[in-house]
């Protein structure tokens, strides 16, 4: 089933996003979406996509402070792929007692029950039966829709077609074997935030891994000084594996700080993976990069005998939150 999603993943730029209850929608110049998990992933990456779009991303009960004079131009997007999840469904009652402008995105729930009660537009995503964490394509050509991209949504459709996995598969087998019984650290440009980040969480929910990321240049003021490899703490760094992210798009100044800081922690005896984005459209750089990260976790889970679909402690915190 998970290989299954995986290969599947660029079909899911063919789908076409509709809003429904769409008389009560229109666009507006502020948008927040609220959701939590796998549900705001492809919101952060939207806006890796394009930076000035004026979008941000809420992950908590209830809503952010809103100036009043900025609630009539400001979009609430409650984002939940189950529609179950209970803090999206806090803000979108928070939302809602405070009359704010609001859509709803999930394959059902509770979520779209209350826009089908309320009145309030929203979109159906296809209820493929794959965790929310590989949904990211379906979510991002809904947020699109939602913004009024388009252009975009033409442009991103391209992903059915460009996202091949033949040579993507066996990389991705390749650096699950360097990344076996290591803790993963995944560092990226700044630009790259939102991807580094996804890496994480996907070696965290699908390998079932401790991960960790960070960015560039922040990380080179503080994060690595913690890498000195002194005698007392050397062996808390030995079982870390560095994965960079290039971008040829990057700010040259940032692939020189990642080549020197690669130079600096292979010589404390520190491995390194650099792993060049693809070049393409904004589009494909991003979501090429992702596709990759799924095949490295499929095979990690493979060789630690994990289920990727299952997310054991993270279901049993809930029925201990439900109690």
């Amino acid at each position: 089933m998970f290989r299954d999603s995986i290969e599947k993943f660029p079909r899911q730029f063919l789908w076409d996003p509709v809003i429904e209850n769409a008389e009560n929608f229109w666009h507006r110049e502020n948008i927040i979406v609220a959701g939590m998990g796998g549900s705001h992933l492809s919101a952060d990456l939207l806006k890796a996509w394009k930076p000035e779009l004026k979008l941000f991303v809420w992950s908590d009960y209830g809503l952010p402070p809103i100036p009043d004079a900025e609630r009539d131009s400001t979009l609430i997007i409650a984002s939940s792929y189950s529609g179950n999840t209970e803090e999206t469904l806090n803000a979108y009652m928070t939302a809602q007692r405070m009359r704010l402008p609001l859509i709803a995105i999930s394959v059902g729930g509770r979520l779209l029950d209350y826009a089908k009660r309320d009145g309030v537009p929203f979109i159906r995503m296809p209820d493929t039966k794959i965790q929310p964490r590989m949904s990211l394509g379906f979510g991002a050509k809904a947020l699109l829709k939602i913004v009024g991209e388009e252009r975009a949504l033409g442009d991103i459709t391209l992903l059915s077609e460009s996202l091949l996995h033949g040579t993507v598969d066996y990389a991705g087998k390749k650096l699950a074997e360097k990344l076996k019984n290591k803790i993963p650290v995944i560092y990226a440009s700044a630009r790259n935030r939102a991807v580094a980040r996804v890496w994480k969480i996907k070696l965290n929910e699908s390998a079932k891994t401790p991960a960790f990321y960070n960015v560039f240049p922040e990380l080179n003021h503080n994060e690595m000084t913690g890498f000195d490899m002194v005698p007392q703490t050397a062996q808390l760094s030995a079982k870390l594996h560095f994965v960079f992210l290039k971008d040829a798009g990057d700010n040259p100044a940032i692939l020189r700080r990642m080549e020197i800081t690669e130079e600096v922690l292979r010589k404390k005896q520190l491995p390194v993976e650099s792993v060049w984005m693809q070049e393409g459209s904004r589009f494909h750089t991003i979501f090429s990069s992702i596709f990759y990260c799924d095949w490295v976790t499929l095979y990690l889970a493979e060789m630690y005998h994990v289920d990727p679909e299952e997310v054991l402690l993270i279901e049993e915190f809930k029925r201990k939150m439900s109690r």
